[in-house]
């Protein structure tokens, strides 16, 4: 059976991922609740969203369901268990997923680095115009203005010593 997810929720008391889903053969809205368990304010969400959607009893129903929309959710229970307000955890969840552009990479943990890395990659693609898009243009030329004075960067300007 295939299942078509509809919406998709988290419940505090007692933590579980609440699913309103409609089975594809029929028209009847149901509503399956999938209990969190060993969970706790110190967990990893990206590693509880992953072994929610491989588990053999919720796989079939969570197929419509994106991974990064699990994580979020057990991203808001985790604040909820942390005593945050749903707004904080909301923020703190935006906050993850954006990237500083004056943040020095080079002082990150390889855990923190491989995260940005994948947020820049689902960015990229995100964004990527791909042969099958409508507005997509083999081989655009651009001519940018010679009129402005160009700036000069320290690095560009070479200095009196040889490599």
């Amino acid at each position: 059976m295939t299942y078509i997810a509809k919406k998709c929720g988290v419940c505090f008391e007692p933590p579980s991922i609440i699913l309103i889903y409609t089975e594809a053969s029929k028209d009847k809205t149901r509503q399956r609740i999938m209990p969190v368990r060993n969970f706790s304010m110190f967990s990893d969400c990206s590693m509880a969203a992953e072994q929610l959607k491989n588990n053999s009893r919720h796989k079939a129903y969570l197929e419509g369901v994106s991974l990064c929309q699990l994580q979020k959710l057990y991203s808001l229970l985790r604040g909820h268990l942390r005593g945050e307000s749903l707004a904080e955890s909301l923020e703190k969840f935006r906050q993850e997923k954006n990237i500083d552009p004056e943040e020095d990479m080079n002082k990150l943990d390889d855990r923190e680095l491989d995260k940005r890395k994948r947020i820049m990659d689902e960015l990229f693609e995100k964004n990527r115009k791909k042969k099958d898009d409508p507005d997509f243009i083999y081989d655009i030329e651009v001519e940018f203005p010679k009129d402005e004075q160009l700036e000069s960067c320290s690095w560009d300007v070479e200095s009196g010593e040889e490599i």
